[in-house]
């Protein structure tokens, strides 16, 4: 693992920063590095929207605004991610050469407007962001100031133009080489739509094919690499003057349109952007799992320290409701971030901007432009707290646990039609197990499903529909090395062309792992409920309920009601050293719970701290010394029970067998030496 990201050695602090916005009041430019100062900000990322002001004119390029700025933060001592401008294209380029305008699936031309609201594809494109990129890299890549290449601005969408379908085809054509295996695998004798010619290809379109599986999952891979092959484009442009500058580019969370992991390979760290529903109805402490289930997936891409991309100081302006953080909120929630692996904490964004979509969204600086604020204030005192924690850049947690989150699957099995036809619930599943852990304060890695499983004890595959040979393989022998696999219903349906696995699911050596089979599956309406009986205890099922036969499974739990009453509902079967653990149905998250209690002791894996209302303790370490976060997502002050001597970072104070925290607090706490 490579301890540091980039060559900084503490947590960055910062974030977006515009100043071609204000070209015009140069003063603001000096105001800035004296606020920047003030709130303990020593990280900006520059550029990400500047194309039209880099170059107003096809060839005619103009760097003084972003000299002077570099040069500014330098002198204050901030360092600077500096961007790629090719999120949004300048209006000359448009016009000039259509072509790089995106196509809709309807196959109707976008005009120019919006972001993103281009072709990855088109070699015009691609050649005027090299020239772009080229520029900037000549220009900028020994400056003091650089620290890392921000690569465009939160990737999205398809383009369904020519080029695409050209560039699509001969993707396929490298991948199956053969029509006759391309349409086996696509099942297309299916309602007769057998391909006879390469060209009859067409991307997936209302207006044309949408229920060919295949043809939908490899259109959405051919998309995740062409969006990987735009990457490279830049990641070679800018690098080529100073390969030491590391790359990355924002990822999203709650983005499904592409295969994350696959993009991070080509990083050199990874990032993101996070805007939670703080202050929603279903309380902070479960937004606060959902966040930290998305700081572990993002972390576990390159299992290596991430950035913190985007968050917001106070407030976003594109939600339905656009609540504000509460006083203590925004110190808390970053803090989470670095808890689970993040070396930087960064807003979107710095100042505020005077006009169009996002002049209301959040900012260090609002408006008002002075120091006096509650955001202002409390982003400086969460300046002074990070910067005690130069020592902890670089460590990791360090996780038995895995859960199994792959886009892959989540494409195919929202595209299935069957179950619950337009919700399956698979991104919300995931969280809500990750929250039994979360709650018991157990560190998790979330991998995608060919991971490399040999350092887990305890691996969870929930509804891990599509599942190849490797998948299979690496679950069989992870089981037979001695580890415990919990999956539940829908468990290897398909392979990876989304075709079904015959001989009954789980396909494969899956049944024999499980001990089980799986005869068909009960997709319950909203209000049903099935009860089932585990350990003496009743408890509720929703949603699926799969009638599973056990062939050399124990029976843990059986159903209590409908028509499958006394079938099995939970198994756990003996495989070579190991256990594995089937959950036929989705309850209402107390069996689960159960469930998850049960094997943690069976592995004697501990949390760091007991279980406390609203409370989350999070560890990094170098090997050698550990770092405690001891979160308060709750509106009361509360106690936590740790175990030996500690001192609190930011304060000096010894802290012996448990930590008292204030209301929406974070306690940062390195362990004594024993």
């Amino acid at each position: 693992m490579k301890k540091y990201v980039t060559s900084a050695r503490n947590i960055l602090h910062g974030g977006d920063y515009n100043p071609e916005q204000w070209r015009d009041t140069p003063e603001v430019w000096e105001e800035d590095m004296r606020l920047m100062r003030l709130a303990g900000i020593n990280e900006a990322t520059v550029g990400v929207f500047s194309w039209a002001v880099l170059e107003p004119e096809e060839g005619k390029f103009d760097f003084s605004f972003l000299d002077t700025v570099l040069d500014k933060i330098a002198a204050n001592g901030g360092k600077v991610i500096l961007a790629t401008p090719s999120g949004a294209r300048p209006r000359w380029l448009a016009e000039k050469y259509p072509e790089v305008l995106r196509t809709e699936k309807n196959r109707e031309k976008n005009i120019f407007g919006e972001r993103h609201n281009h072709c990855l594809t088109s070699p015009i494109y691609r050649e005027k962001v090299r020239i772009m990129d080229e520029a900037l890299a000549k220009r900028y890549a020994h400056h003091p100031a650089v620290i890392a290449w921000h690569l465009s601005n939160e990737l999205n969408g398809e383009c369904h133009c020519a080029l695409c379908q050209r560039a699509f085809r001969q993707w396929l054509q490298n991948k199956y080489g053969t029509l006759e295996k391309l349409n086996f695998t696509w099942w297309t004798s299916f309602w007769s739509h057998n391909y006879t010619s390469w060209e009859q290809i067409e991307s997936p379109s209302p207006r044309g094919d949408m229920g060919v599986h295949g043809l939908n999952l490899d259109w959405y891979r051919f998309c995740t690499d062409q969006t990987i092959s735009f990457i490279e484009t830049e990641k070679q442009a800018v690098q080529q003057y100073n390969p030491d500058i590391p790359v990355t580019t924002n990822l999203m969370r709650g983005y499904f349109g592409l295969n994350y992991y696959k993009i991070a390979e080509h990083l050199d760290f990874v990032s993101w952007d996070s805007y939670p529903d703080w202050g929603a109805p279903w309380g902070n402490y479960h937004e606060a799992s959902s966040i930290a289930f998305d700081h572990d997936t993002f972390r576990s891409m390159k299992k290596q320290p991430f950035f913190l991309m985007e968050s917001t100081p106070s407030l976003v302006n594109w939600k339905s409701f656009n609540k504000l953080k509460r006083p203590g909120q925004n110190a808390l929630v970053s803090l989470q971030a670095v808890a689970h692996g993040s070396d930087s904490v960064q807003y979107f964004q710095w100042r505020k901007g005077r006009g169009s979509s996002e002049k209301f969204h959040g900012a260090v600086v609002d408006h008002y432009g002075k120091e006096d604020t509650r955001v202002f204030r409390e982003v400086a005192a969460l300046g002074k707290t990070l910067a005690c924690l130069d020592e902890i850049v670089g460590t990791m947690p360090e996780a038995k646990v895995a859960m199994i989150y792959d886009y892959e699957n989540n494409f195919a099995l929202a595209d299935a039609q069957a179950f619950a036809r337009h919700d399956k619930k698979y991104y919300l599943t995931e969280n809500l197990i990750y929250k039994h852990l979360f709650e018991r304060n157990v560190a998790v890695d979330v991998l995608p499903r060919e991971a490399d499983l040999s350092d887990y004890a305890v691996v969870i595959a929930p509804m891990l529909y599509l599942c190849s040979q490797t998948t299979i393989d690496r679950f069989t022998d992870f089981v037979a090395n001695g580890g415990t696999l919990l999956a539940t219903y829908m468990l290897g349906m398909t392979d990876e062309n989304d075709l079904c696995h015959l001989g009954g699911f789980p396909g494969g050596k899956l049944k024999e792992v499980f001990g089980i089979w799986n005869e068909e599956i009960d997709s319950l309406y909203p209000e049903e409920r099935v009860s089932v009986s585990y350990g003496g205890k009743t408890y509720e099922a929703m949603d699926y309920c799969e009638r599973i036969h056990a062939q050399g499974a124990e029976v843990l739990a059986t159903y209590a009601s409908e028509f499958y009453a006394g079938e099995p509902a939970v198994t756990c079967n003996a495989y070579g050293k190991g256990k594995a653990y089937y959950v036929a149905c989705r309850d209402t998250g107390e069996l689960m719970d159960a469930l998850i209690g049960r094997i943690l002791a069976e592995k004697h894996i501990v949390g760091y701290a007991p279980k406390t209302e609203n409370v989350s303790v999070s560890m990094r370490t170098d090997g050698e010394n550990e770092y405690y976060f001891c979160e308060n997502h709750g509106d009361t002050a509360t106690a936590c029970s740790l175990v030996g001597s500690f001192t609190d970072m930011e304060t000096g104070e010894r802290v012996i067998n448990e930590v008292s925290l204030p209301p929406l607090t974070c306690r940062i706490l390195k362990k004594d030496a024993s």
